[in-house]
């Protein structure tokens, strides 16, 4: 699981228990084999795109096989590839004054720097800002010319002793590299001063970033201070100054800078396990119910861990080998339960999760049937941790009108908490399939203390509560398989992942955007919410959006950026592509 579990809603002790006989009970022992393994140090964290990764596949769809599912095409595996590195090419270069400098030692360049070369003069311009709020104005630029130049700027902010600052949504590096570009520069040299990296350390290359298409380095400080030189200046005492003053200061260094950056990404690939039982009605073997899981984990930890710069082995026996391991255990029971599925089931276990939906993500957008004769999907993600104080939270109860009603009536006889919420979005793989209009039931029982942590572990689990949360979820899928009518599809709350600096900038169109980055050169809408801006001002499901007040959207985190320049109550004009034209919309935010 990735992010903020869903609010909950409604709170209810209902009863559980099977419903009808059966010749295959689901076990908390076969439960445990399932989550020994997956979560055993020998796969390593289950990394995507790694061999952890592949084994916890091949795992899996052995287990359906036996399970006595079919191949819904090929040989059970639905693949495409990742970035799962990001690394410095060999046409790294930076040079001036007749002195040549080491990539590595003196520079690197980030993650999101384009692979170009520019040779031109430099212009320091403080922290990069320019910003205009109503509690800072501040404006790194001035009257000062950037344009085809470098310019030299600071890392962090004026404030780095607040863990509180309005500076703080604007100081990334690469917001402020997209600001230099906006402000006409080729190219930027980013330096720590003392203040926010006494070290000067470099940082590992990040995985998330798209290129901004300008060359941007990292430098160290004395190779900035030899920029500086001419100017009598040096990155100690700028930022000093700065940050007690608090006012601006630009100026250009007399240097003319030669360099070139490269980053490589290198891709790997991973896959989903796709199988299927055919339904049992000739009639409804057509149309379809998706269980579906993901398999994939943190490896040995990275920016996702909780456990800072510890490096070990992230087990993810709740996250999520619970979720996959009830889905097997599932998929046997349905296959030895006759008369349970009029419907067909598809089981999904998905990879690339945990680095943004991405196995849901292009299942949904490479459906390997027609999801407009899915009645229903169900999410199984983080769910061995029930505890008599715990509840079963469920999500997505409003996207079809009858779901609160046929959760309440599958549930009897044993005791469990349950906690409803309506929204169709949330923190896992079933919002790749709200995306589509497609009724969606996910099912967790929570964030604990060992979340995305080396503490994540099987001995964990409780093995008792996982058969209780499984027998549940067989009970609610055999009345999706075999309800003479469909599910009628409804939106359900908001259908947008907030991220956090657009939170703390307060300012948002409305959309679900196209967090998988599907799309080349713009980022489209998957969802746009009713009554919200983006809606208001025409914008439309499937819109790919190019440009905001004329400035250009490649990806979510051009998006990102664009958004947290503006403001509550203003007009933005906004370009999109629409059925392969060009469209100007009038948004008021």
């Amino acid at each position: 699981m990735r992010l903020a579990l869903p609010v909950i809603l409604l709170s209810v002790y209902i009863p559980l228990s099977c419903t009808g006989q059966v010749t295959r009970e689901i076990t908390p022992g076969e439960l445990k084999e399932h989550v020994k393994y997956l979560s055993s140090d020998s796969l390593k964290g289950r990394m995507t795109g790694t061999q952890g990764d592949s084994l916890a596949a091949v795992y899996i769809r052995e287990q359906f096989k036996k399970a006595g599912l079919a191949y819904l095409t090929g040989d059970g595996f639905q693949k495409y590839s990742v970035t799962d590195k990001v690394v410095s090419g060999d046409r790294n270069y930076l040079s001036f004054d007749s002195q040549t400098f080491k990539p590595s030692d003196d520079f690197m360049p980030f993650a999101f720097s384009g692979n170009s070369s520019l040779e031109a003069p430099v212009v320091f311009a403080g922290y990069g800002f320019t910003i205009d709020n109503d509690s800072i104005k501040w404006n790194d630029y001035g009257n000062s010319v950037v344009k085809g130049k470098w310019v030299l700027v600071l890392r962090g902010d004026p404030e780095p002793e607040k863990s509180v600052s309005g500076f703080i949504p604007f100081n990334s590096d690469r917001d402020k590299a997209m600001t230099a570009k906006d402000m006409g520069a080729s190219g930027v040299l980013l330096v720590s001063g003392p203040a926010n990296d006494a070290e000067d350390t470099f940082d590992a290359l990040a995985q998330g970033d798209y290129s901004v298409e300008i060359p941007v380095l990292r430098i160290k400080r004395n190779v900035a201070n030899l920029i500086l030189k001419k100017t009598n200046n040096t990155i100690e005492a700028l930022e000093k100054k700065i940050n007690t003053t608090k006012k601006t200061v630009a100026f250009d260094t007399k240097t003319i800078v030669k360099a070139g950056s490269e980053v490589i990404r290198q891709a790997s690939i991973t896959r989903n396990v796709v199988m299927y039982l055919p339904g049992e009605d000739e009639s409804l073997k057509k149309e379809y119910v998706i269980i579906g899981a993901h398999f994939d984990h943190l490896g040995m930890g990275g920016s996702s861990s909780r456990a800072g710069d510890t490096v070990a082995v992230h087990p993810g026996a709740d996250d999520n080998a619970s979720g996959i391991s009830g889905m097997i255990e599932l998929a046997e029971r349905f296959a030895l339960t006759p008369g349970s599925h009029k419907r067909s089931l598809v089981f999904i276990a998905f990879s690339g999760e945990e680095s943004g939906l991405l196995g849901s993500k292009y299942f949904a957008d490479n459906p390997l049937i027609d999801l407009t004769n899915v009645n229903a999907m169900i999410n199984l993600d983080m769910v061995g941790r029930l505890r008599d104080s715990s509840t079963l939270q469920i999500g997505g109860i409003g996207t079809a009108e009858e779901l609160k009603t046929i959760v309440i009536s599958a549930a009897d006889t044993n005791l469990i908490k349950l906690s409803f919420s309506e929204e169709g979005y949330g923190p896992s793989d079933h919002s790749s399939f709200y995306g589509k209009n497609i009724p969606v039931l996910f099912f967790s029982t929570g964030a604990h203390l060992d979340y995305h942590t080396p503490g994540d572990t099987w001995d964990k689990i409780n093995y008792e509560g996982m058969k209780e949360v499984s027998d549940l979820v067989f009970n609610i899928t055999e009345e999706l398989a075999n309800t003479t009518e469909r599910l009628k599809f409804r939106e359900a709350g908001p259908k947008i992942e907030i991220n956090r600096a657009m939170r703390r900038r307060g300012v948002t169109l409305g959309i679900m955007p196209d967090f998988a980055g599907n799309v080349k050169n713009g980022l489209r809408a998957d969802l746009v919410t009713p009554g919200k801006p983006a809606a208001l001002g025409g914008m439309k499901k499937g819109d790919i959006i190019i440009s905001i007040n004329g400035k250009t959207i490649n990806n979510i985190q051009d998006y990102m950026f664009r958004m947290g320049q503006l403001k509550h109550g203003e007009t933005i004009s906004v370009e999109v592509i629409r059925n392969g034209k060009k469209e100007v919309l009038l948004i008021q935010l």
